[in-house]
C-alpha cells in the first residue's frame, strides 16, 4: 500500500516534467523557426561578394561593420523615396481607417435603424469574399475615378471599411456606459461631440490595437502597390525590395541589405511600443 502511494508522487513529477520538457522544447523550435531566417539575412547582409558565395548561410561575416551593401540597397534601390511613400500611405490609410472605423462601430451600437443586422452581416460577407476574385472590378473602379498609378489608388483601397476594425472597436464602444451619452445629452452636447469628445478618448486601447493591426499589413502589403502603382517613382519598401531581381538577381548580399532596411524600422516601432501594443491587446480580450 505503502509503496503504490510513493509511485503516484513519482509518476506525477515524471509526467509533469515531460510536460514541461515539450513545451519548452516546442517554444525553442518556434523561436528557431522565426529567428534562424532573420540571422542568414543579417549575417549574408554584411558579406562581401565572395563571402556569400563561398560560405555558408549561418558562418559568420569576417567583417561586422561592412556596410557597403546597405548604403548600395538604400541608393540604387531607391528605398528613400520608397520609404516614404510607404509612410504617406501607411499615416493616412491608419488614420482614415481609426476614424471611419469607430464611427460606424459608434454608429452601430449606439443608435437603432432598419436593417442594422442586415448592415452588419453585409459588412462580415464582404469580409469573406476573396478580394482577388473582385480584382477585375476594382481596378476597373479605381481607373475610372483616375487613382491609377497613383498614391490614393492604395489609400482608396485601404480606407474600405475594415470589418476587423469595426468589431475591435464595436466590443470597447459596448463596454462605455450608455449613461456618459445621456449626461452629455443632458448638457446639449449632440452625436458628434459625444463620440469626438467622449467616445474617442476612451478607445486608446482599441486605437492601439487597430494601429498595430492596419499599420503592420499596409506596411507588408505587395499586391496593392504593385498592381495599382507600377511607376518606379511610386514604389513602396515592398515592391522597390521587390525590383532588386532586376539589377541584383544574384547578388544575395545586397538583397539581404535591402530587407534588413525594411525590417528595422518595424522593429524599432515594436521595441518602442511594445507596452502599449500588449496592453491593447490585453485589454481587448478582456472586454
Amino acid at each position: 500500500m505503502t509503496t503504490a502511494v510513493n509511485r503516484n508522487p513519482r509518476r506525477f513529477h515524471a509526467r509533469s516534467a515531460a510536460a514541461s520538457g515539450a513545451k519548452y522544447l516546442s517554444l525553442v523550435l518556434a523561436s528557431a523557426v522565426v529567428l534562424v531566417p532573420l540571422l542568414v539575412i543579417l549575417f549574408t547582409s554584411l558579406k562581401t561578394r565572395k563571402e556569400a558565395l563561398a560560405t555558408g548561410p549561418l558562418d559568420l561575416p569576417s567583417d561586422w561593420f561592412n556596410f557597403e551593401n546597405f548604403r548600395i540597397a538604400f541608393t540604387q534601390g531607391h528605398m528613400m523615396p520608397a520609404f516614404l511613400n510607404t509612410g504617406i500611405i501607411l499615416l493616412v490609410s491608419v488614420t482614415g481607417t481609426v476614424v471611419i472605423g469607430s464611427m460606424t462601430a459608434y454608429a452601430i451600437d449606439r443608435f437603432e435603424f432598419r436593417l442594422k443586422k442586415l448592415v452588419m452581416g453585409a459588412f462580415l460577407l464582404a469580409s469573406l469574399v476573396p478580394s482577388v476574385t473582385t480584382q477585375v472590378a476594382t481596378f476597373q473602379i479605381v481607373n475610372d475615378l483616375g487613382a491609377f498609378n497613383t498614391r490614393w489608388a492604395p489609400i482608396l483601397l485601404y480606407l474600405g471599411t475594415d470589418i476587423i476594425s469595426i468589431y475591435i472597436f464595436l466590443q470597447f464602444i459596448r463596454s462605455i456606459p450608455v449613461s456618459l451619452d445621456e449626461a452629455a445629452r443632458l448638457d446639449g452636447a449632440n452625436s458628434f461631440t459625444i463620440y469626438w469628445r467622449i467616445i474617442l478618448p476612451m478607445l486608446k486601447p482599441a486605437i492601439a490595437t487597430v494601429v498595430i493591426v492596419k499599420g503592420v499589413t499596409v506596411y507588408n502589403d505587395f499586391f496593392v502597390p504593385f498592381l495599382y502603382m507600377p511607376s518606379t517613382d511610386l514604389g513602396t519598401i515592398s515592391t522597390s525590395l521587390f525590383r532588386f531581381q532586376g539589377p541584383f538577381g544574384v547578388n544575395w548580399e545586397i538583397i539581404s541589405a535591402g530587407a534588413i532596411l525594411v525590417i528595422l524600422p518595424t522593429l524599432v516601432v515594436f521595441l518602442a511600443l511594445q507596452r502599449l501594443i500588449y496592453a491593447g491587446f490585453a485589454a481587448g480580450s478582456s472586454k
